[in-house]
């Protein structure tokens, strides 16, 4: 169970996993990134929690992969041969490992855009409030000088308390 915090807080989560008899097998708290290889001993559901309880504010999306099972042979009676793979075979063996590592390479690429696609629409949000928060006080400031500059244009007229001749 290989899993990793994509987004959130301080890319950290508590975890744990539990047998079907309720024995815990796994905890580990406040963890980025971590694996889990396990063989299991007994059958039934196998129960496992992402828990974010230390950080209330903020919600954080999680990348796991289950791996179940043993990767079944690439050619059927290779488990139980003596003898030397032949050179197709051994270029079959090579290329599999090769599409093995490449898979692993994209898990990682896809991660790494979607941390960085979390970033870049959380910087976009607050530059558009930023944005918005700088024409207001364009505008405020704007109305502010007008009504300034017409405050010197006007004529004020006296009063009509003077005396009439």
């Amino acid at each position: 169970l290989p899993a990793q915090v994509i987004t959130g807080g301080h890319y950290d989560v508590d975890c744990f996993v539990e047998d079907p008899n309720g024995r815990t097998i796994y905890k580990e708290t406040k963890k980025q990134y971590d694996s889990f290889p396990h063989r299991t001993e007994v059958q039934g559901v196998y129960t496992f929690c992402f828990s974010n309880e230390f950080s209330t504010f903020s919600h954080k999306t999680i990348y796991f992969d289950f791996q179940v099972g043993d990767e079944p042979p690439i050619l059927p009676d290779m488990s139980n041969r003596v003898t030397a793979l032949t050179q197709m075979e051994s270029a079959c063996v090579t290329i599999h490992e090769a599409l093995n590592t490449v898979i692993d390479s994209q898990t990682h690429y896809r991660l790494r855009e979607a941390q960085d696609r979390s970033r870049a629409e959380d910087l976009n949000g607050r530059v558009s409030y930023w944005s918005v928060g700088e024409t207001l006080i364009l505008f405020v400031v704007s109305i502010g000088q007008v009504m300034l500059l017409k405050s010197f244009f006007t004529e004020k007229r006296p009063g009509s308390g003077g005396a009439s001749t």
